[in-house]
C-alpha cells in the first residue's frame, strides 16, 4: 500500500515499517499507437515515426516515489527529446491516448510535462542566476553523499546515476554521467520524475537527471489526487526502460557490488575475480 499525499515524511526519512517501501514501477498497457511494451513491462520502444509515443506509469506514485528511465536506443534524423511529467488523468479513462504530450495531453488538464532538452533543464532558482545555481547543485561523488535530498525526501544516488557498457573506459565514462557532465538525452543517461507534497495540499513536480535535482519544473499539484507518471518516447528518443529503485537501506547484495566495483580498476577486470558468475554479471551491468 502505498503511503498517502498526506502523510508527514521528515526531511531524510527512509523507507521502513512506517512508510512501506512503494511496489515497482511498470508501464500502463494504455500508451500511444506506436508504442510497444515488452512482456515485463519495463521497457518502452517506439516502433515507427516520431510521436504517438506517450506512455503512463501502471500505477499512480507514492509521493517521492521516483519513476526511473534509463535511455535504451537513440534514432538519428528526428528534431526534441524525452519529455517527462504527471498527470492525474487516469489513463484507463482516455478515449485516446494524444498524439503528443505536449501540448496534446497537456491541453486535456490536469497534466503537467516537462521537455528534456541537451541543456538547459535546471529551473532558475529565484535571485540567482542559472549558471551559479548549477555551479552550486553539482552532484558530490557516491561515496561523499550517497542519498539525493529532495524536500522532505531522501533517496539513495546509486541507481539514480546512468552507467557506461562495460569496457576498459567505463570508469571513466561513469565518472561524466556521475557528474552530470554528458547531455541528459544521451544513451543510457537515468532520467525521472516525482512528486513532494507541500503543507497547504499542494505538490510540486521534479525532474531528476543521473542523480541530480532539477529543481521544482511544476508547482500547485493536486496532492490528494492519484498522480500518474508521463514518458513521451519523443523524436530522437526511441526506447527507454525501468530503472527499480531501493528506497529503504540497501541491501546485502547492493552493498557487495558497490565494494567489488570500487576495487577494481574497471568493471572488465570484475571478470577475474573468483566469484559466482551470477554476481559477476550484476556487478558489471547494475
Amino acid at each position: 500500500m502505498m503511503a498517502a499525499a498526506s502523510d508527514p515524511v521528515e526531511l531524510g526519512a527512509l523507507w521502513g515499517r512506517a512508510r512501506p517501501e512503494p511496489p515497482p514501477t511498470r508501464f500502463h498497457q494504455v500508451h500511444g499507437a506506436n508504442i510497444r511494451v515488452d512482456p515485463s513491462g519495463t521497457q518502452a520502444t517506439r516502433v515507427e515515426s516520431f510521436a504517438h509515443g506517450v506512455c503512463f506509469s501502471r500505477e499512480p506514485l507514492a509521493p517521492g516515489q521516483i519513476f526511473l528511465v534509463e535511455i535504451e536506443e537513440k534514432e538519428l534524423g528526428w528534431c526534441g527529446h524525452l519529455r517527462l511529467g504527471l498527470t492525474a488523468l487516469n489513463p484507463a479513462s482516455l478515449a485516446a491516448v494524444p498524439e503528443f504530450s505536449l501540448p496534446d495531453l497537456v491541453s486535456l488538464g490536469h497534466t503537467w510535462v516537462f521537455a528534456i532538452t541537451r541543456h538547459h533543464n535546471r529551473v532558475p532558482q529565484e535571485g540567482r542566476p542559472e549558471a551559479e545555481a548549477a555551479a552550486s547543485s553539482r552532484p558530490p561523488a557516491l561515496l561523499v553523499e550517497p542519498y539525493l535530498c529532495i524536500e522532505q525526501f531522501r533517496i539513495p544516488r546509486d541507481r539514480l546515476v546512468g552507467r557506461s557498457r562495460p569496457g576498459i573506459y567505463s570508469h571513466l565514462l561513469d565518472q561524466l554521467y556521475e557528474l552530470n557532465v554528458l547531455p541528459p538525452t544521451a544513451r543510457r543517461s537515468r532520467l525521472g520524475v516525482l512528486f513532494c507534497p507541500r503543507p497547504d495540499g499542494t505538490a510540486d513536480m521534479h525532474i531528476v537527471i543521473n542523480g541530480e535535482d532539477m529543481g521544482p519544473s511544476a508547482r500547485g499539484l493536486p496532492a490528494a489526487q492519484p498522480l500518474y507518471a508521463v514518458v513521451d518516447v519523443f523524436a530522437s528518443t526511441k526506447s527507454v526502460r525501468l530503472v527499480q529503485l531501493e528506497y529503504g537501506l540497501p541491501s546485502l547484495q547492493t552493498l557487495c557490488r558497490l565494494v567489488i566495483q570500487r576495487s577494481v580498476v574497471h568493471r572488465l577486470a570484475i571478470d577475474g575475480l573468483h566469484l559466482p558468475r551470477g554476481l559477476k554479471d550484476f556487478c558489471k551491468y547494475e
